[in-house]
């Protein structure tokens, strides 16, 4: 066999073994893309559609975990719905010996503290051999510790910050600004109290007065609230509903709460159920997705509608 025809023969060959080669390697990356999109569907499954996979009713007896954190308000983390929906799931529970509702709050809505709170009571009624306790970590001030009282026992750090029972509705004035700059409040109303505490007018003594005694009626309401709560437990003094907050180891020398403790400390020591399971409702994929997307439509919306238009 001539030279040319033996470089030939192992250049086909060499050509012939490149290709198995490819085909194997191009065998093996789509098996590794199969793979690892069964991964991402799988994890994106979970996510969507919350799949637990026996989760918390296969974990046997625990102590259920609910967190109240930041502001209570409507469409807040700590809104009623939120919090409200996780002590319910929580108290369902058939594994859960008791509930802790750990509170990190300055306050926010009476209204949706209220509704939290009242839902607190009719669980506890409803389920009286689960007891639920409040553990405070930085601060429950104001409605957060509205909410609170509601508990069996509320248990603090020594430097947490407990209190401030009491009202408020913010304002301001600046109607001496405006007469130094000349600018005149023009305002039309049908209803001589519909522009109530309008900032760019003068204080009405009437409408202050007005307000003054429906914040003392909602102030009088929390004071119902706590004392009702707390019972024989609360050591009075003249400063006590004044709006004052104290720290952890001063709250429990006036009875504002029970002692020191810990998440972990009342769920091994209180109901001996170290084993602590979070009920807290959290947003699954989908509405996370939804309220991104939402959020980019609505940037978009408003950048079209701010833009210049032919019509």
């Amino acid at each position: 066999m001539s030279d040319e025809k033996v470089w030939e023969r192992q250049a086909l060959e060499h050509l012939l073994l490149e290709n198995l080669k490819e085909q194997r390697r191009g065998r093996r990356w789509r098996t590794a893309v199969r793979l690892m999109t069964l991964v991402v569907f799988v994890g994106v499954a979970i996510n969507l559609f919350d799949l637990d996979w026996g989760g918390k009713s296969a974990l046997g007896k625990h102590t259920a975990l609910v967190d109240l954190q930041g502001e209570i308000a409507p469409d807040s983390k700590a809104s009623a719905d939120a919090i409200n929906a996780s002590l319910k799931a929580a108290f369902e529970s058939h594994e859960s010996v008791g509930v802790i509702l750990r509170i990190n709050s300055p306050g926010g809505s009476p209204v949706q503290s209220g509704i939290i709170h009242d839902e607190i009571l009719r669980l506890r009624a409803k389920y009286p051999e689960k007891p639920l306790h409040v553990v405070v970590e930085e601060i429950c001030a104001s409605g957060g510790y509205y909410v609170a009282v509601a508990g069996d026992k509320i248990f603090v750090d020594k430097a947490s910050l407990v209190g401030s029972v009491g009202v408020i509705m913010n304002g301001f004035g600046v109607t001496g600004l405006m007469d130094k700059l000349g600018i005149e409040r023009r305002a039309i109303t049908a209803g001589k109290n519909k522009a109530l505490l309008d900032p760019f007018s003068k204080e009405d003594p009437k409408q202050k007065a007005f307000v003054q005694e429906m914040l003392s009626e909602v102030h009088q309401q929390f004071i119902k609230v706590v004392r009702d709560g707390r019972g024989d437990r609360l050591k009075e003094t003249p400063e006590m509903f004044s709006g004052l907050v104290w720290n952890g180891a001063k709250s429990v020398e006036l009875g504002l709460t029970d002692a020191l403790g810990t998440v972990d400390g009342v769920a091994r020591e209180v109901f001996k159920a170290p084993e602590v399971v979070d009920y807290t409702m959290k947003d699954n994929l989908a509405e996370r997705v939804a309220k991104r997307f939402g959020a980019a439509m609505g940037e978009s919306v408003a950048k079209v509608m701010s833009s210049p238009r032919l019509n």
